[in-house]
């Protein structure tokens, strides 16, 4: 479980991490990247629409997706603000796959320690 200062809680960090971040693209996962040099945390913030599938099925989703970010924090440089936007695809994706694709966008977004 990500703690309260690792996670996104604000809209307004959230549009400017999707508006102004760099974006990477994977077959279940959508990933904004930005970072802001006067932060000394690492947040992950999550967005699961409706277009996943039920509320069971978003939920279970998210919860993976989580997951997978906590494993990756210890890595990352501080300072970082990380968006992960699940398709539809993802409702029916593994957790090693949607680690993958995490952990492979946070590579090319240069955000490794």
């Amino acid at each position: 479980m990500l703690a309260k200062a690792n996670r996104i809680t604000r809209g307004a960090d959230y549009k400017a991490t999707v508006r102004r971040g760099t974006r990477i693209t994977a077959a279940n996962t959508v990933t904004y990247i930005r970072t802001d040099p006067d932060s000394a945390v690492v947040r992950f913030g999550f967005i699961v629409g409706k277009t996943v599938g039920t509320a069971v099925r978003r939920n279970r989703v998210r919860r993976r997706l989580k997951a997978a970010s906590y494993e990756l924090l210890p890595q990352l440089q501080p300072g970082a603000d990380v968006v992960v936007r699940a398709l539809p695809a993802s409702a029916n994706a593994e957790w090693a796959t949607l680690h993958e694709e995490i952990s492979r966008a946070v590579s090319k977004g240069n955000l490794r320690r």
